[in-house]
C-alpha cells in the first residue's frame, strides 16, 4: 500500500480566532520597520558574479548585463549607502523608533560606518544572506555553504551572531535549511500572517515572524506600484488603521513595513514615510519594536504547543484507532479518510470532520445505510443493557435519557418501534444539541417525513454527531 498523500502547506493558520498577541503595555498594534541593507552585496562583476544587478532600482524592468559592469545601476545602489541610509538614520533617530536591519553580510562588510551607526542607535541587525542575489536555482549544498558563511561574516563584522534570518530571493530549500541550522530565534521568509507563528520543520518548532511585500517601498520599483511618497503614506496609513481597529476590538496584530536605502532614502519619498510616522505616533497603544523583540515576546507568551501526534501525521493504524469510532461502528470511514490528501488544515475538529464526512457522503447508499443502522435506538434495549459505546452512552446521558421514568421509557419504545417500521433505521439525532422535550418533539415531527427526506436528515444528524465527538477529541 502506498503512503497516503499529505499536503504540507498550512491553509488554516489561526482561523477565525487568532490568539491574543498580548503586546507589552496592552498595545493595540506592533509596528515593525525593516531597513534592507543590500547595497554592496548585489550582483556585480566586482563581487565575482556573472553580470550586473537588475532588481529593485529606479530602472524599472532593467536587465542584467552579462560580463559587464552597469555604471548606472551601481551608482543607484551607491546612493543608498552614501545618502539614503543616513537620511533614514536621521529620521528614525529623531523619532526614537528602533528598527531591524536586514543586512546582507557582504554589504555590511563594505559599510563599517553604517554598521557602527546601526549599533549606536540600538537597531537589530538580522541576516539577509551572504549576497543579494537569486537563490532559486542554486544547489542546496551551495546555498547551505553561503548561509554558514553569511553567519560567520555577519558575526565577524558586527561582533554578534544574527538572531533573525531573511533571505528574500529564496529557494525551496531556504526555510527548512535555516530552521535546521538551529540558531535563529526567528525566520522571516514568510508573508502568511499578521502575527508570528510556529512552523514545524524537521521535527522542531521554528518561529516565523512574517514579513511584507505590500507595505514595502519595493513597489516604487515595480510596475503598478507606488508613484509618489503620498501613495506610500496613504497605503501605510490604511494598513495601520485597519490593524489598529482590530487591536481596539481585542485582536492586536503586527504591521511590518519594508524599506530600502536606495528607494525611500530618496528625498521625494521620505516625506511620505514621515507623514505615516506622524500618523502612527499620534495614536495611543502603539508598540514600535524590533523584530527580535517581537520574536522574544511571542516565544515567551505563545510558546509552541506541546501536543500529541496530529491527525495528518498519524500512521494508518493510529489514525483508525483514534477516529474509527467517530462514525458509529464504521471504522472504514477513517480508513478511507486516511488515504485522502490530509494536511495541517485537517488537524482541527472542523478540518478532520470535513475529511471524514467526505468519505461518508461519497460512499454508496448501502454503505451509508449501514452507518445509520449501526446507531443504537434512543433509550432502547442496548441502553438498558448497558451495551452502548462509551460515546453513545455519554451522549444519551447528557440529555437525561439514562434516567427515564416508566412513562417516558414506554413513550420512547413506542416511538422507536413506529420509526423503525416506517423507515427501516433507528431514529438518529445529535442529542447534545437538544434536551429531552426537544428530542421527543423532533421524534414526533420527523415521523411525518417521507423516507428520502428522513434518510437525508438522519445522515445530517450522523455528521453532526461525528462533529461533536471530534470537538471533544481535538479540543
Amino acid at each position: 500500500m502506498t503512503d497516503a498523500p499529505r499536503y504540507p502547506r498550512d491553509m488554516q493558520g489561526y482561523g477565525a480566532t487568532p490568539p491574543d498577541a498580548a503586546w507589552p503595555g496592552g498595545a493595540k498594534i506592533a509596528v515593525q520597520i525593516v531597513i534592507n541593507y543590500e547595497e554592496g552585496g548585489e550582483n556585480n562583476l566586482l563581487h565575482g558574479d556573472a553580470g550586473s544587478e537588475a532588481f529593485l532600482s529606479e530602472i524599472v524592468g532593467a536587465a542584467a548585463w552579462p560580463g559587464q559592469r552597469h555604471w548606472n545601476m551601481e551608482s543607484i545602489y551607491e546612493y543608498g549607502t552614501r545618502a539614503g541610509f543616513w537620511r533614514l538614520h536621521r529620521l528614525f533617530a529623531g523619532y526614537g523608533i528602533p528598527v531591524t536591519v536586514y543586512g546582507v553580510a557582504s554589504a555590511l562588510a563594505r559599510g563599517p560606518e553604517q554598521v557602527a551607526a546601526m549599533q549606536d542607535a540600538g537597531w537589530e541587525i538580522a541576516s539577509h544572506g551572504l549576497k543579494w542575489i537569486e537563490f532559486k536555482d542554486m544547489p542546496e549544498a551551495e546555498e547551505r555553504a553561503q548561509m554558514h558563511e553569511a553567519i560567520r561574516l555577519h558575526t565577524e563584522v558586527t561582533g554578534e551572531r544574527p538572531h533573525g534570518y531573511y533571505l528574500g530571493r529564496t529557494s525551496m530549500n531556504t526555510v527548512p535549511m535555516a530552521a535546521a541550522e538551529g540558531g535563529f530565534a526567528y525566520l522571516a521568509d514568510s508573508y502568511a500572517d499578521d502575527l508570528p507563528y510556529w512552523l514545524r520543520v524537521g521535527g522542531r518548532d521554528q518561529l516565523m515572524v512574517p514579513y511584507t511585500l505590500d507595505a514595502n517601498d519595493m513597489r516604487f520599483a515595480t510596475p503598478q506600484g507606488f508613484n509618489s511618497g503620498e501613495q506610500f503614506a496613504t497605503y501605510l496609513k490604511d494598513s495601520f488603521d485597519a490593524l489598529y481597529a482590530e487591536g481596539e476590538a481585542g485582536s492586536p496584530k503586527m504591521l511590518s513595513i519594508g524599506l530600502h536605502c536606495r528607494l525611500t532614502g530618496r528625498p521625494g519619498r521620505i516625506m511620505g514615510l514621515k507623514r505615516f510616522l506622524d500618523h502612527a505616533a499620534a495614536h495611543d497603544g502603539v508598540w514600535f519594536a524590533r523584530r527580535i523583540d517581537i520574536a522574544r515576546h511571542w516565544a515567551e507568551t505563545h510558546p509552541p504547543a506541546v501536543d500529541g501526534p496530529r491527525p495528518s501525521e498519524m500512521d494508518r493504524e493510529t489514525f483508525v484507532a483514534s477516529y474509527g469510532g467517530v462514525f458509529e461502528h464504521s471504522p472504514w470511514i477513517a480508513e478511507r479518510a486516511h488515504a485522502l490528501e490530509l494536511g495541517p488544515a485537517h488537524d482541527t475538529a472542523t478540518g478532520l470532520h470535513n475529511a471524514l464526512a467526505r468519505v461518508f457522503r461519497s460512499a454508496s447508499e448501502q454503505e451509508r445505510i449501514g452507518v445509520l443502522t449501526a446507531h443504537p435506538d434512543l433509550a432502547g434495549k442496548l441502553a438498558a443493557a448497558a451495551r452502548l459505546t462509551d460515546d453513545s452512552a455519554a451522549e444519551q446521558a447528557s440529555a437525561g435519557l439514562d434516567a427515564l421514568t416508566d412513562d417516558e421509557r414506554a413513550r420512547f419504545e413506542r416511538l422507536n418501534t413506529a420509526y423503525t417500521e416506517r423507515f427501516g433505521i433507528p431514529f438518529i439525532i445529535a442529542v447534545r444539541d437538544h434536551d429531552k422535550p426537544g428530542i421527543l418533539a423532533a421524534f414526533e415531527r420527523r415521523l411525518e417525513n417521507d423516507r428520502d427526506t428522513e434518510i437525508a436528515e438522519a445522515c445530517r444528524q450522523v455528521e453532526r454527531i461525528a462533529e461533536l465527538r471530534l470537538r471533544e477529541k481535538l479540543a
